[in-house]
């Protein structure tokens, strides 16, 4: 028996208009995009916030950065482990469609909790985004399939267009959450966060008209074992609610001492020892043939260079936005030309071309009039983001280091088609590299961006700041190792796991990520022990060692994997 929890109007769900996808992409794009907005832009403070002096004009915790990146690792570690209850609690109990709208409420909560500037509040926010985010992220992806049921090359379309909402929402949470949090108040840029996911709540329920039957519950069982199922989860929540509330008021009340890094690394060492007893017994005795065998194995290497991978990349938001805060010079201006009419005529040099864009898009008959709506607030909003820049920059502007986390996703929007073209060329040409040098090519180019900051940042002070090029450039060589990596990990999961083990294999991903984000706290927090330079360096060795190893041993792990590309 198949039970669907709403039905929704096929004819408005069938149009094809948004840019030739389905109308149902828009409101899981802009969903998407709103989502990311509040999370990249707060994760762009966290860090700063928990280090800032708990003194002055616009007080943070002042935590040490050893506790600070602790918290951050365990949070980044949550978010992405949340991902494996969040997707089956959708699959079993909710459906897609009811998971994402609640995590997003959830979500909502925690920004709006931050807000309060209580450091109770703010763990407490902290601990509901990670809850939301578990429900959400997973299930909106899944959403995205579901309005393509014939697969195909369209379908891949589709999820590049999805990709590129997370890109923009990773680009202006930073840019905005930074310059109100950090110019003016932490708590605003949270609380900014908080409004960006009401307003991916708002086009989420608004365009939900347009999913058709995305997202729906569907499950071969009868509505009474589906009450037994519900009853039981929402016990065993409310359990683990209580005990997770009990611990947080004894270790308040310093009845329970919790050492963080401890409490991180332990965590680390509890996830990986799981991971390869998991591996090793759905090897040995998991009852599959020795193809699958051999294809498990590799997926098993794949998961040790992504988890060495996130370690490194997801330095972004911690000792990377650290450095950024005390040692890069963020000074911009003052500039006389800028000051004057300069803005204006920048600005409006910008707005020809993104004009004739928009007025094409405008007049095309095949376009949603939604999807047209969205293009002139979006080009109206560019510009005038780029003339309150510039004349900022005219006045003299010291550039907020949470609004340079931007960098990256702002790269990703204009590379990613460039690298997705050379691969389809080299394909062409019989040239693609496989999978695993993929992967080995990814830590490359994430190892040279870190001996290119540790380069120079070799003799950075208070006194002798480094210039942001150093910074531009080394997130440049992170992005191309992004390309490598990132796009072909969930697709080389599917591709190599057997039947029966998909959905397995696609946690086991976000358990590599869910590692290297812990990692990456754990190692951040060596900065206040080490020099920079000597923590980018050793990043650099370890990520590079990787990725040697990666490469000498990529014909070898391709064998492995048979007649899969």
């Amino acid at each position: 028996m198949s039970m669907s929890t709403t039905s929704t109007g096929p004819l408005e769900a069938q149009q094809n208009d948004f840019f030739g996808h389905p109308r149902g992409l828009s409101t899981l794009f802009f969903t998407e995009l709103w989502e990311r907005f509040s999370y990249y832009g707060m994760r762009a403070l966290l860090v700063l916030f928990m280090t800032a002096e708990a003194i002055g004009n616009n007080p943070g915790l002042g935590l040490s950065v050893g506790e600070a990146t602790a918290i951050y690792g365990l949070y980044t570690f949550f978010v992405y482990m949340l991902s494996l209850p969040g997707g089956w609690i959708a699959d079993n109990i909710w459906g897609q469609r009811k998971a994402v709208f609640i995590g997003g409420i959830i979500i909502a909560m925690g920004h709006f909790s931050m807000a309060v500037p209580t450091t109770t509040f703010f763990f407490i926010g902290l601990a509901l985004i990670v809850i939301g985010t578990g429900l959400l992220k997973p299930n909106v992806s899944s959403m995205v399939g579901d309005l393509y049921p014939e697969g195909g090359a369209k379908r891949d379309a589709g999820f590049s267009i999805f990709y590129m909402g997370i890109n923009f929402g990773a680009i202006l949470g930073p840019l905005l959450c930074g310059l109100l949090g950090e110019g003016y108040n932490w708590h605003y840029g949270f609380t900014l966060a908080g409004f960006g996911m009401v307003l991916g709540l708002i086009s989420y329920q608004i365009g939900g008209k347009y999913l058709g039957t995305a997202g729906d519950l569907k499950v071969d069982v009868d509505p009474d074992t589906l009450a037994k199922r519900s009853k039981i989860f929402y016990t065993v929540v409310s359990i683990i609610g209580a005990l997770i509330v009990l611990l947080g008021f004894l270790v308040s009340s310093g009845a329970i001492e919790l050492a963080l890094e401890s409490l991180a690394g332990n965590l680390g060492l509890v996830a990986v020892v799981i991971t390869v007893a998991f591996f090793g017994y759905i090897i040995f005795f998991g009852g599959h043939t020795g193809e699958e065998k051999k294809r498990l194995g590799v997926i098993f290497w794949l998961f040790i260079l992504a988890a060495i991978f996130w370690s490194g990349f997801e330095q972004a938001g911690s000792s990377l936005n650290i450095f950024t805060a005390e040692l890069v010079n963020r000074s911009a201006g003052p500039s006389v030309f800028l000051g004057g009419i300069g803005a204006l005529m920048l600005t409006a040099l910008l707005a020809i071309p993104l004009g004739y864009y928009t007025y094409k898009t405008w007049t095309r008959e095949d376009i949603w009039s939604v999807a047209k709506i969205a293009v002139v607030f979006t080009s109206v909003g560019l510009l005038g983001l780029v003339y309150w820049m510039l004349s900022q920059v005219g006045k003299g502007w010291e550039i907020p280091a949470s609004t340079l986390q931007l960098i990256n996703p702002s790269f990703i929007v204009i590379f990613a088609p460039i690298f997705g073209f050379m691969w389809t060329w080299l394909a062409s040409k019989n040239a693609n590299p496989s999978i695993p040098m993929k992967f080995a090519l990814g830590l490359l180019g994430l190892s040279a961006g870190f001996f290119v900051l540790a380069w120079g940042s070799a003799n950075a002070s208070s006194t002798n700041l480094v210039s942001p090029a150093w910074l531009i450039v080394m997130y440049f060589l992170h992005t191309v190792g992004e390309l490598c990596l990132s796009p072909v990990g969930l697709s080389s999961m599917t591709k190599l796991s057997p039947k029966s083990r998909v959905s397995q294999m696609m946690g086991i991903w976000f358990v590599a990520a869910a590692l290297g984000n812990l990692i990456a706290g754990l190692v951040a927090g060596q900065l206040e022990n080490l020099a920079p330079a000597s923590l980018f360096q050793a990043v650099a060795l370890f990520v590079g060692g990787g990725g040697v190893i990666a490469i000498l041993a990529a014909p070898s792990v391709k064998k492995l994997m048979g007649d899969i590309d």
